[in-house]
This record gives structure tokens, sequence and C-alpha cells, in this order.
């Protein structure tokens, strides 16, 4: 008879053989709670739940409802996804390109060219119903590992070039490969037991390919939220994609054939990428100086988008283009600390709009509109109270440039005509990803250059912006992206080499997270991404101007 191991969930203790899964200990922890299990953590190591146990513990179940399940259940959606569009659709690979909204839009390209082949809504109808019959069957996952040569033959015989890019510069040895039903696939990340998990989602036709909705989660019911369109969002996945054409680069295995060429090619590429920001942001500036009637830009974004060198480099523009920018601080509005708001926690909630005296930033901006000499408070964090500030008079032709993350609400500026008003939305909106299937999630970029800022320049460690990093997503989906529509214009500050350079800064930080802590498996995810990228260590060619340049350091600016 084998040993025998317990497992705890919820103080109830479970007995399983060696070797046994935790499949059916998950199932009655779904019966009894309602909530769809995906996988499971234990000494905060995330677990598959097809993974054969070999130690007892205490055991914290992973549901559809949190981060971490979102993702298992993408992955596994993905699998059946890429899986589907292979047997229905003959030499064609599937490209995931982007989230919009609820959902992620992918193409599919043609083998060989990559040309964009159009999608029907017939062929959505079959792909749907194709998609339905792996949940039906529900087939299991099987999970492999293969020498890292094998795995690159395996791949290039299915015509998945992209894989074979992405594992050639991989360091280790040993590749782990999913398969189910015959189709074989590629994953950095967990994966469910089987395919009969992933019944809710939608696909919709849009643009020159789908949309694959997915669900939510919301007061323990679980739905699927219908398509909404999100025009100006678009554009600019399209904008980057034409980025992508001109630097040549398609996939993480793209670039790193790059770095590996040497500084000459990898100095190219900066270069490059630098000079379409900088035409972008002329291009804004052009815009705001061509309609004569704006004297307020707002410039929005989340955290750690790269606004603040953003409006730096966009009022250098509008110098050059004649113009006399000013700046005005949001939070020098910010009401006394006992006025603050509170969040549900009890906790001073400084993102909430109702902690920025909006009555009057209005009425200073009237008056300074109509040439009035204003004093603009200043506040003082450490008394937490508004203090005597300085005083304003601006021209009649001078714009005034607000960076926050409220600029596009129009509450912020309710009593301002709306033909005085430019909206800027900038963030890391788009990204390079590993392959033609696996996504790089842009706030993960952005997660990675505030933990390399904080470390630098705030004396925090890579655990403090871990912990803090939920309730700084939170605010964002409160006060930030609902309005991202509202922009004029739209600015996209990822840079294609960033993450081989951020990489060289992140991954000391991220390796001294204790593994006794709950974001040490954030930690180690962060680490897993980090580990596909060849590190550019030749930082002197970045550009002083350059959006990394307020995240890594000696940037032209001061912030």
């Amino acid at each position: 008879m084998g040993e025998t191991l317990k497992i705890y969930v919820d103080s109830q203790e479970y007995e399983i053989n060696y070797g046994d899964t935790l499949e059916e200990i998950a199932k009655e922890y779904q019966r009894k709670t309602g909530k769809i299990v995906l996988g499971a953590r234990m000494e905060n190591t995330i677990l598959e739940l097809f993974r054969p146990i070999t130690r007892s513990g205490e055991i914290t179940f992973i549901t559809l409802d949190s981060t971490d399940g979102q993702r298992i259940y993408q992955r596994g959606l993905f699998f059946i996804l890429h899986a589907s569009v292979r047997r229905l659709f003959k030499n064609c690979n599937l490209k995931v390109l982007h989230t919009i909204g609820h959902g992620v839009y992918c193409e599919l390209r043609e083998q060989g060219t990559d040309k964009i082949i159009q999608v029907s809504e017939e062929d959505v109808q079959n792909l749907t119903r194709e998609m339905l019959r792996w949940v039906e069957e529900d087939i299991k996952f099987r999970k492999s590992e293969l020498p890292k040569s094998q795995a690159i033959d395996l791949f290039a015989s299915c015509g998945m070039e992209d894989k074979v890019k992405l594992l050639r510069y991989r360091k280790k040895k040993t590749v782990k490969i999913y398969e189910a039903d015959g189709h074989f696939d590629y994953f950095y990340g967990y994966m469910p037991p089987s395919t009969g998990y992933m019944k809710w989602f939608k696909i919709v036709k849009y643009d020159n390919g789908i949309v694959v909705l997915l669900p939510r989660v919301q007061d323990g019911q679980i739905t699927v939220p219908d398509f909404k369109p999100l025009p100006k969002l678009s554009a600019i996945f399209i904008e980057y994609s034409r980025w992508l054409e001109i630097m040549e680069v398609d996939n993480v295995g793209d670039l790193n054939e790059i770095v590996a060429r040497g500084e000459r090619a990898v100095s190219d590429l900066i270069i490059l990428a630098e000079a379409l920001h900088e035409k972008k942001i002329a291009m804004i500036s052009e815009e705001i100086k061509n309609r004569k009637s704006v004297r307020l830009v707002l410039i929005a974004g989340p955290s750690s988008s790269g606004k603040t060198t953003f409006s730096k480099r966009l009022m250098v523009q509008l110098k050059a283009s004649g113009l006399k920018p000013v700046t005005i601080s949001l939070d020098d509005y910010f009401v006394d600390r006992e006025k603050t708001p509170r969040d549900e926690n009890g906790n001073y909630d400084f993102e909430a709009l109702e902690a920025i005296d909006v009555e009057l930033f209005n009425r200073n901006l009237l008056d300074l509109f109509e040439g009035k000499e204003v004093e603009i408070p200043k506040f003082d964090f450490v008394a937490g109270k508004r203090v005597k500030g300085q005083r304003l008079r601006i021209g009649k032709d001078q714009i005034i440039i607000v960076e926050g993350i409220h600029g596009l609400n129009p509450k912020l500026t309710e009593m301002v005509p709306e033909e005085l008003k430019f909206k800027i939305y900038v963030s890391a909106l788009a990204q390079l990803n590993l392959d033609n299937v696996n996504r790089l999630h842009t706030t993960d970029v952005r997660l990675i250059r505030r933990m390399v800022r904080d470390s630098k320049f705030r004396g925090h460690s890579a655990l403090a912006t871990l912990r803090m990093w939920p309730s700084v997503r939170r605010g964002e989906e409160r006060n930030i992206f609902p309005y991202q529509e509202n922009a004029d214009a739209m600015f996209n500050s990822a840079l294609i080499y960033e993450l081989s350079v951020l990489k060289i800064f992140a991954e000391p930080l991220l390796t001294v997270v204790p593994d006794t802590e709950p974001e040490s498996t954030e930690a180690n995810r962060l680490l897993k991404i980090l580990d596909y990228f060849l590190p550019i260590t030749n930082i002197e060619d970045i550009p002083r101007t350059s959006i990394i340049r307020e995240f890594i350091g000696r940037s032209a600016f001061r912030y």
C-alpha cells in the first residue's frame, strides 16, 4: 500500500494517495462553494489540478473570480481556439493580438505569407461550434517535458515558426508541452485539467478578425459581457502593427534575433523605435496647434504609463511649434487630508475624484482663460493641507497642460467648454507578444516599469510594489479605463525593446522576493516572462528623452 498524504482545504482534512491529483477534492469544493476551481496553491506555489501530489500540506484553490484563475482559464480557452482554427482553416495560423474591452482580438493569417484571412459570419459560427465540441467532450490535457531540440522539431513540423523562434533562445534545455486530442501547444503558464472547464465564451466578428469575449464573475454569477467596440483604442493597435512592420519585428523571437546580432543592430532598432515615438508626439502637437480654440491639454493614463515624460516631450514639441505652454499640477488641488474620502477598508482614497477640489480647479482655469491673475495652490503632503502658492497669469493664446489620472473624466473640467479642451490618453497600450498565441499583457509591462522605478527612486522593494499593485489596479479600473475613449488622441508609450532593458534591472529585484511571501507567486511569474528576452546591456544608446528613462534613470527631464 502506498503512502497516504494529508491535504487541508479551509481547515478540512482530506486523505489522498501519494501521486494522486487534487481534481476530485477540487470538484467537491466546487460543489460546496459554487466557484469554478481551475488550479491550486500550496506554499505559494501554483499547482495544476492534474499534477501528481507528492507531499502533504495546506491547499488554497484558485477560482475563476481571481486574477490567476482568469489567466489559467484564458490559456485553456486559447488552446481550444488554436486547435479549432488548425482543424477548420488549413494552412492558417491563429494570431492572438491584444485585449479590447472584455475580449481579445485575434486574426487568422496565411502560413508563409502572414496575409490576413478575412473571416465571415459563417466562419465565426463554425469556429464556435468546434470550440463547443471540445468543451462537451471534456478532453484531458496532458503535459510532457521534451528536450528543447525535440520540441523545436515538433513545432517546426506543424508550421509554428513563431514558437521555433521563441524556444531557440530559451536557456532551459527542456520544454513543457501540452497536448489534447492530438493538438500540441506551448504556454508559459499553467493550464486547467481539461477542455470541459471552458464553457463561457463568445466569438464575434470584428474588423479583419474576431474578438473572443471572456467571462467575468460578479456577485458569484458568471457572465460573458457583450462586445463593445472601442474604435480609438483599436486604431492605436493598428498603428502599432504598422510600427512592427517598419521595424521588421513580429514577436519576441524576432527581437531576440536582433539582440543576438550585436550592438549595432540593437542601436539601429532603438533609434527607429524612438523616432516613431517622437513622430507621434509631434503629430499630436500639430493637431493641438491646428485646433485654434484649444486652451487646455489634459493628459491621463494608468500607473507607469510614461505620461510624465510624454507631457514634457509634448511641451517641447509645442514650444518648437511657437506656442508657450504652462503646466499646472493636479496634485496641488487635493482637498485637506481630513476631507479626503476613504475606501472600503477605511483608508484614505487619494485616487478618488472627490479627493480633488474640482470646483476650485475649474474656477482657476476659467479665470486664467479670461486673463486674470490667479493664485495656484500648493499642497503640503507632509502637513496634508493646501498652502499659499504662486500667482499665475497667462497670455490669451497660451495653453495650460494638466497631467493626472482624472484628466479624461468629464467631471474634472465640467465647467470648461469642450472646445477649449484637448484630451490625451497615454499608456503602454500594445506590446510585443511571445509568439502567435502567448500574449504579453501590457499590465505586466507597467508593473515591471513601476518596480524598477520604485526601487531606483523611491526606495521600495519589489515586494512592496507587488503588495500595492492590486490596489493600484482597482483604482485604474474605477477611475481611468472607463474614460479612455473620451480622448482626442492616444499615445502608445510601449517601446519594442524595453523588456530586454528592464530585464537587467528587474530580475535582481524579483529574485530576492522571499518564497514565504504570497507575492512570490507573482514574482516568479514575472521572472519567467523576462527569461524569454535576451538582455540589452548597453543602455547608453537609449536617448536621454526616452520614455524608458523615466524608469531606469538618467533622463534629461526633471521629475
